[in-house]
């Protein structure tokens, strides 16, 4: 069975389009948006030490619990972002940079001292009662979404090949918003220590994590990667893919989430509906981050067909594994009861994935990983029990 030369087009297509298997490369002197970043981070990196600078010593008991308390919570955010990094996927240090301009750029090049002095602006108009309970949700996600937004396009600058869908967007987005999360999370950990004098530090700094920590589950990661998805639909990196309604309605909507989050006291007005609205709006913000999921990875599913479509006529893989590997949760579980495995399933879609990796690799030609990944599902295969067919 011979490749079709509409499949072998398709591919190189998805190749060119999804700059999958590209590499990518921080320093680059000649490059305005290296600079750019460069400033930003370090700018955050100054403001950081001049705030706790001072005193770090002292509330270094809180400081040092809140390292070790976030950092725990960073696990299982990493390995469920991981877990959707799945089709094209973005590599470990583009993630990583982005992570860094949220948490140090972001967060205290833009968002700390912005906030600050747009806080005491609302104060001024509206008084300290209307300040108490709507200031920070007209201040945080018009700063903080777009500060965080900024970083998107100078990875864009860093690498233009790579960052090309509204899934790159999403991805790249709950990264940055992550390490928004959790350095402001240091930062109110270091705050409650200074409120409470020194006092009971490690105690408090568990405090902050606990209230914190459940509460982003529904936060930064998640405006940010509704917020980035938008973007991207506005900028239209791929073809066919931009829709600037949808991409502002998608920003906006972020926003709105935020506000809300912020803003939860004078939206309940003291009343018992402030029992019930975070968990309301818990499931109405889940809800729409995976439909925004959903949406941005149709480009990202249709490129993953298209580098496994040639592979069919080597026998590599099947349509029932294209078909798992490149669409959605129900896909891969009709997958995992065709076979019958839940273990086998995760081999081969693993290995279909690989595959996919290798041929972008070697923009659709030949190459000693391609055929490692197509032996390696040859010797899945060869394991299956002798009256299945195949995968």
């Amino acid at each position: 069975m011979s490749v079709v030369p509409d499949e072998k087009a398709a591919q190189l297509r998805a190749i060119e389009q999804s700059g999958w298997g590209q590499p990518y490369r921080f320093l680059q002197p000649h490059n305005l948006a290296f600079w750019v970043y460069v400033l930003g981070v370090g700018g955050g990196a100054l403001t950081m030490l001049r705030y706790f600078g001072p005193k770090a010593a002292f509330y270094s008991p809180a400081l040092a619990g809140g390292v070790v308390l976030f950092g725990l919570y960073l696990v299982p955010w990493l390995l469920l972002l991981r877990h959707h990094n799945r089709f094209t996927a973005q590599p470990a240090k583009l993630l990583a940079t982005g992570f860094v301009w949220g948490g140090v750029a972001a967060t205290f090049w833009i968002a700390l001292p912005a906030n600050t002095a747009l806080l005491s602006i609302w104060s001024k108009i509206g008084g300290t009662s209307f300040a108490a309970d709507w200031a920070a949700g007209l201040t945080a996600p018009i700063n903080e979404e777009f500060a965080k937004g900024i970083g998107l396009v100078l990875l864009i600058g860093l690498a233009p090949r790579l960052v090309r869908s509204a899934y790159d967007g999403f991805i790249i987005g709950a990264f940055i918003g992550l390490g928004f999360q959790v350095f402001e999370d240091l930062l109110y950990v270091y705050n409650g220590a200074t409120q409470l004098y020194g006092v009971d530090q490690l105690g408090s700094s568990l405090q902050v994590f606990l209230a914190r920590g459940a509460a982003g589950i529904v936060s930064h990661a998640l405006f940010s990667a509704i917020f980035c998805a938008g973007l991207m639909w506005v900028l239209g990196r791929t073809p066919g893919e931009r829709n600037v309604v949808r991409g502002v309605l998608t920003m906006l909507t972020a926003m709105v989430f935020h506000f809300a989050w912020d803003d939860m006291g004078g939206l309940s007005g003291g009343t018992a509906i402030a029992a019930v609205l975070p968990f309301a709006l818990a499931v109405i913000e889940l809800a729409t981050l995976f439909y925004v999921l959903r949406h941005a990875a149709r480009q990202e599913r249709t490129w993953m067909r298209d580098l496994l479509g040639p592979e069919l006529a080597t026998g590599a893989v099947d349509p029932a594994l294209v078909d798992a590997v490149s669409g959605l949760r129900k896909d891969r579980k009709k997958y995992r009861k065709h076979l019958h495995s839940r273990s086998r399933a995760r081999h081969y879609l693993e290995a279909a994935t690989d595959l996919a990796q290798e041929i972008a690799r070697a923009n659709s030609s030949e190459s000693p990983g391609v055929t490692h990944a197509r032996s390696e599902l040859a010797r899945l295969r060869s394991k299956e029990p002798v009256n299945r067919s195949g995968p």
